[in-house]
């Protein structure tokens, strides 16, 4: 007998999330907000926000509601799976981190009490940079519905990374072309 999956995400909950990617002003404010308003809305036991360096190939720990410092900072998480939400560029669930291959740290899961988790990728224009992933502590299914507006969430998010990085990368220019004499600076 196949069991109802309630949904989470309803229009006015995405309104609001929407919103506030849209118009906060500080990126670590919005994904300490985003980590903790999407772990309750589901009722995890934590969420976290990892971005990918692509010189590495490493994800890098953002954000996070719900889960001990202890669990961050368990070891490096890299990219090699092609199995991955990051490789395969669409949502992964992993019903059980202990017994499921794909997962790089089962016993790290298992103590922290993380059962399964679903792992959304945040994508900006053709690449992935990073996830979203909500960890439970029993095995949980999520809303084909609501898996869809996190996807959508995470697209705008990844919108909103990738303009951070440019304007901070634009007023380091901006800084080192401030520190230039005003003699090499004519002509510019």
């Amino acid at each position: 007998m196949k069991r109802n999956i309630e949904r989470k995400l309803y229009l006015h909950h995405f309104r609001a999330i929407i919103h506030a990617i849209s118009t906060y002003d500080d990126l670590n404010v919005l994904i300490s907000h985003l980590t903790e308003g999407t772990g309750r809305r589901f009722k995890a036991k934590g969420s976290c926000i990892l971005l990918l360096d692509e010189r590495d190939g490493q994800l890098y720990h953002v954000g996070s509601y719900g889960i001990s410092d202890e669990y961050i900072n368990k070891g490096p998480i890299f990219l090699d799976e092609k199995h991955s939400a990051l490789h395969k560029g669409e949502p992964v669930f992993i019903e059980n981190m202990q017994t499921d291959q794909r997962v790089q740290y089962p016993q790290a899961a298992a103590k922290e009490g993380i059962v399964s988790m679903l792992s959304i990728p945040i994508n900006c224009r053709q690449a992935v940079i990073g996830v979203i992933r909500l960890y439970h502590d029993q095995p949980r299914r999520i809303h084909e519905e609501d898996i869809e507006s996190l996807c959508v969430m995470s697209e705008l998010l990844g919108l909103v990374i990738e303009n951070n990085g440019l304007k901070n990368f634009l007023e380091g220019v901006w800084t080192s072309l401030e520190s230039l004499p005003p003699r090499i600076l004519k002509g510019i």
